[in-house]
């Protein structure tokens, strides 16, 4: 389990722009993160940078297991869930093959009950290709369910989602944090978890 992830003078350009520099936080287990920005203002790179996508101009991500710290952005990467814009989902397989895919990608069974979770064990033996970006999104939340990684990353984690699908996000990252969970989030509302806040 994750004790904490700190960001040691971060900085970070995309292309000749520099999108931030000189960036630290520190997050423990059992907190939230909302990098709050406009437009361009780099959070998705951020979200990035923690994943390992991207490599830091500068700086470095700290991450905390037990009593070591590491800064290597491939071990970090078996501890990330990820919730991006893009939602990876193959148009011809059913909801539960999609799940079934995934969660052996993971190193675990499908778990049919994380369907029921997010609101979709009517629609488990549906190709994807017929459901709605709200139901594309809750199926990435199963996704990321049944990854079981105590970092989670979400990008914009309330979009495409109606009332409903807001509250069971937020229910679902009350429930990691309560589970001693770390989550970090590029949103433009309210997480509604009491947590920190990051501008950028």
């Amino acid at each position: 389990m994750i004790s904490s992830l700190t960001a040691e003078n971060l900085a970070c350009a995309r292309g000749d722009k520099k999108l931030f520099d000189s960036l630290n936080f520190r997050v423990s287990a059992g907190q939230a993160l909302a990098v709050e920005g406009a437009n361009g203002a780099g959070k998705t790179s951020l979200l990035r940078m923690i994943a390992g996508f991207l490599a830091p101009v500068a700086g470095r991500i700290v991450v905390k297991m037990d009593a070591r710290e590491n800064d290597d952005a491939e071990e970090r990467g078996k501890s990330i869930g990820w919730l991006g814009h893009q939602d990876g989902l193959k148009p011809q397989l059913t909801v539960i093959e999609q799940l079934t895919f995934f969660a052996q990608l993971y190193g675990g069974p499908a778990n049919p009950a994380l369907l029921e979770q997010v609101g979709l064990a009517r629609q488990a033996d549906l190709p994807c290709r017929y459901l709605s970006a709200g139901q594309r999104r809750r199926l990435a939340l199963a996704r990321l369910l049944a990854a079981q990684r105590p970092l989670w990353l979400l990008d914009e984690p309330f979009a495409a989602l109606d009332a409903s699908g807001q509250r069971l996000v937020a229910h679902l990252m009350a429930r990691h944090c309560g589970n001693g969970g770390i989550i970090i989030a590029a949103t433009h509302e309210a997480l509604g978890l009491g947590n920190e806040s990051l501008k950028l």
